[in-house]
């Protein structure tokens, strides 16, 4: 049953240009609905913030969102979730820096700020991560991350995906868990997405205050429960 109330959670989207509003404007408004704090979130460059233009295939024009919160300068174990949003922002936000006067090597891949970012964020089970459509590609250059993962993903990606170790799970749903990675096929998929990251998000809750309730239970309180 999806929770009627996060409480007050904290979820990180990343983004950088070639977003897609309606995908944005989505987490937006349902995890407000939710009580939750969305914050957006990509590499400002030492910059107060950085305005990013959606992508626009139909002819119209680009929209444009206003990013003040840059993900290097905040604490992870304050979300949540963290999401890695759909079309090419996670290979705008793949960019990485060889050092000066060095050729570019393969291992430099993984180097790039927000592939590490979401990578701690894979090695922490008490934050779900969600990647819809294209968002998977964050990780590719830490394959390892994805070894024997169940995921679904947009068909664009999924060779890359694949050769990464990922086990490709066909959804009659477009959305699939893999106990803290959720993936969604691609935006048309967003709400039953964002319902999957929300569930997860009060199961991992529910799970870590029993955990604590046990944990800091007196003798007495737990000789009087067992008998």
């Amino acid at each position: 049953m999806i929770p009627r109330s996060l409480g007050g959670k904290k979820i990180a989207v990343l983004l950088e240009s070639e977003f897609i509003p309606e995908e944005i404007e989505a987490y937006q408004q349902r995890f407000s609905e939710l009580k939750a704090t969305v914050h957006l979130m990509s590499r400002l460059w030492g910059q107060p913030s950085v305005r990013f233009f959606s992508d626009e295939d139909t002819g119209a024009t680009p929209r444009t969102i206003e990013v003040d919160i840059d993900f290097q300068n905040v604490d992870l174990n304050d979300y949540a979730a963290v999401i890695m949003s759909a079309n090419y922002t996670s290979v705008r936000l793949r960019f990485f820096q060889p050092p000066e006067g060095q050729p570019i090597g393969g291992e430099q891949v993984r180097t790039s700020p927000a592939v590490q970012f979401y990578a701690k964020a894979m090695a922490n089970p008490k934050i779900v991560k969600g990647a819809l459509c294209h968002g998977l590609w964050i990780l590719t250059p830490m394959p390892e991350l994805l070894k024997e993962r169940r995921v679904i993903c947009h068909e664009v990606v999924l060779a890359d995906i694949m050769n990464a170790g990922a086990i490709y799970e066909p959804s009659p749903t477009g959305v699939v868990v893999d106990d803290d990675l959720v993936t969604g096929r691609s935006r048309h998929e967003v709400y039953p997405f964002i319902d999957a990251i929300t569930e997860r998000i009060q199961q991992i809750s529910s799970a870590t205050n029993l955990f604590s309730t046990k944990k800091t239970a007196t003798p007495l309180a737990r000789a009087r429960a067992a008998s």
